[in-house]
This record gives C-alpha cells, sequence and structure tokens, in this order.
C-alpha cells in the first residue's frame, strides 16, 4: 500500500477565497473546488477545464489538497499519488 510522505507539509489552513480565485478572476466557473494545505490557495479540479488547481500545485510545489465540497474529507497527495483521509 502506497503512503503519503509528505503529511509533515499539512498546515491548518483557512480558503483564501469562497471559489475558485483564478476562475473568479477570470469570470469562469468551475465543477468542484481543492483547498491547497500548504497555503489555502481554493484552485478548481480536474474536471473543471481551467485544472487550477493542478496548476498551483505545478508552480507553487504544494503537494497536498483536500476537496473543498460540504461533506467531503478526502485529500490527494500529488507527489505520492495516493488518496488521504482527512475525517
Amino acid at each position: 500500500m502506497n503512503e503519503c510522505t509528505h503529511m509533515d507539509q499539512v498546515r491548518d489552513v483557512k480558503p483564501h477565497t469562497r471559489g475558485c480565485e483564478e476562475c473568479l478572476k477570470m469570470g469562469d466557473t468551475w465543477v468542484h473546488l481543492r483547498l491547497c494545505m500548504s497555503c489555502g490557495h481554493v484552485g478548481c479540479c480536474d474536471s473543471s477545464k481551467n485544472k487550477h488547481a493542478t496548476k498551483h500545485f505545478r508552480s507553487a510545489k504544494h503537494p497536498i489538497i483536500k476537496s473543498n465540497e460540504p461533506g467531503e474529507d478526502w485529500g490527494w497527495c500529488y507527489i505520492d499519488e495516493v488518496e488521504l483521509d482527512f475525517a
């Protein structure tokens, strides 16, 4: 079973915005939201056309996101490619 080796980068973060930061600036829409657990950036998921959460990982190198959808407690480590449980 794969494990995440980047949990030390998880911080107690608050979302910067109520929607995808970049989509809001562009006046665009998203499907689901993801929260960067290193800095609080809110980006749209890979099902959204702009994929801002993944773009944030590639530029900032922050490896762990958490679903920012109500009632969802799962996360993802981009580097280790494993799902995480934040429940």
